[in-house]
């Protein structure tokens, strides 16, 4: 590369191998000339943490899992190497980078278009619930860059209107959001369009729970692990946050932090069993997979919710800590304290569930005005960084719930046939006529809240656990959209 010391090697470095500590820090003066120029037009002076660290190892070829909290840059941190290592005279797609909503494609494409204002590289934010018209010019004119959701992105290729034929580089931003969002099986289908020979891939993630992990061993080759979330090089972490919420409003309160957080599993301690049961009607009434556990259950009703935990099968358990005590989870990626602890020391217990086996977890608590000293003083007194985020309103619930459903809807409508496509045509116009009055809008939200409740809501099956190709064995597309490859499998 010009100007700077970090070149593209001819092959990609040993895989395999511990991350080596004496990869040079990048610096802004280290970048080419043109990518300097964009950073300038983005008011950067200086690189932030991750892309200072994260930046050469992109440089190396190495596939990569970077865990790195949102708003920390990380964008920027794949875009400049990206930015330098596509060919920008080749009218071809080089570089995919999948995000989990429409928002975030939109961010990441106008960071593109800033960064890559001088060096002539095309990029197009690509997402579904809008029309394919602007995205289909964008490809005809050699998107350099596409930037999409999982969804829209695997419309395209069945449509054949998107080639990955040309593509060198991938990216999974967000990727415990994607998984969350029920993204993974597009993820797969995606991945029967790779071409046969290696591409340089990397993750990016706020948090690495064993579900995400596994994500990534299906996806990435032998990766290496950057934490940037601290001052360690490795993925094991326990994030630590803590929402102020309403007193008389916490129950609804949960319901918008789990909506947002979709958590694969996870344990809501209470402090009392009253509060346990309480708790437990309010998820299942909206919908959830949950289930409570309390010292007055009869022994064989113990037996059955442990049963469930066990096997895997019951996302939401809501126990007092005595009732809790023994119970050992694993794969648990989200501790829930409906309350703080009447004792501090109950905290490091509760919020020790997570994080286990080598991944990383989220521990949250809900804390009233009343509360809220309480964060103080278990910050203070076991050193921990509990950071507040603020708490998801009604919109935010919305926008993301109307996201979900768009994918799912999306995906169904992949699926089917030309019979079934042409027998929904008799509905069309009942459908324009219902959206248009507020009496028909209601009906249409009824069905879609019973589909979101009946398919997305539905105990979350973990990647490994779904019939999917394993590592190694690429998924293929529909017959009608097979192409012709040379070559061996990838992985």
């Amino acid at each position: 590369m010009e100007d700077s010391q970090f070149t593209q090697p001819e092959a990609a470095s040993p895989i395999g191998q511990p991350l080596p500590e004496d990869l040079p820090v990048a610096t802004l003066a280290d970048l080419p000339e043109k990518l300097r120029r964009g950073a300038a037009l983005a008011g950067w002076t200086e690189l932030m943490p991750v892309q200072a660290r994260a930046i050469p190892y992109l440089f190396s070829g190495r596939d990569m899992m970077i865990q790195s909290r949102t708003g920390s840059g990380k964008t920027g941190a794949y875009l400049l190497p990206m930015l330098e290592l596509v060919n920008e005279h080749e009218p071809a797609t080089q570089a995919l980078v999948l995000v989990p909503t429409r928002e975030l494609a939109h961010q990441v494409a106008a960071e593109a278009a800033l960064l890559g204002g001088a060096t002539g590289v095309r990029s197009v934010a690509v997402y579904g619930g809008v029309g394919y018209r602007e995205q289909l010019d964008a490809f005809k004119a050699g998107a350099h860059i596409v930037i999409g959701t999982p969804g829209r992105v695997l419309d395209h290729l069945l449509r054949r209107s998107l080639s990955l034929d040309a593509l060198k580089y991938l990216v999974f931003d967000e990727a415990d959001r994607m998984l969350s969002m029920g993204f993974y099986p597009d993820m797969r289908r995606v991945q029967g369009y790779l071409p046969n020979r290696r591409i340089s891939t990397y993750m990016f993630s706020a948090t690495f729970p064993l579900p995400v992990i596994r994500l990534a061993d299906q996806f990435l080759t032998k990766p290496g692990f950057l934490n940037l979330s601290s001052d360690h090089v490795h993925v094991t972490e326990t994030e630590h946050v803590y929402y102020v919420v309403p007193g008389m409003d916490k129950d609804r309160s949960l319901v918008r932090i789990i909506e947002v957080e979709n958590p694969p599993s996870a344990l809501i301690f209470c402090n009392t069993k009253q509060r346990v049961e309480y708790v437990t009607a309010v998820l299942q009434r909206f919908g959830y997979d949950a289930d409570d556990l309390t010292s007055d259950l009869s022994q064989p009703a113990r037996e059955k919710v442990m049963e469930r935990v066990r096997k895997g099968q019951l996302r939401f358990l809501v126990a007092t800590d005595v009732a809790a005590r023994g119970i050992d989870l694993p794969e648990l990626s989200h501790v829930f304290q409906y309350e703080p602890p009447e004792d501090a020391e109950a905290y490091i217990h509760r919020a020790g569930r997570t994080g286990r086996a080598g991944a990383s977890g989220t521990a949250v608590m809900l804390v009233n005005a009343a509360e809220k000293s309480a964060v103080t003083r278990i910050s203070r007194q076991f050193s921990i960084a509990l950071q507040e985020r603020e708490l998801p309103s009604d919109e935010d619930v919305e926008r993301v719930v109307s996201e979900r459903v768009i994918a799912l809807l999306e995906a169904r409508l992949r699926g089917r046939d030309r019979l079934q496509t042409e027998r929904m045509q008799r509905f069309f116009g009942l459908a324009r006529r219902l959206s248009e009055s507020e009496d028909g809008a209601g009906l249409l939200a009824m069905l879609l809240d019973d589909f979101y409740q009946e398919t997305f809501h539905a105990p979350l099956v973990p990647p490994d656990a779904e019939a999917a190709p394993s590592r190694g064995a690429r998924t293929q597309p529909p017959d009608h959209a097979r192409r012709r490859r040379s070559g061996g499998r990838r992985r």
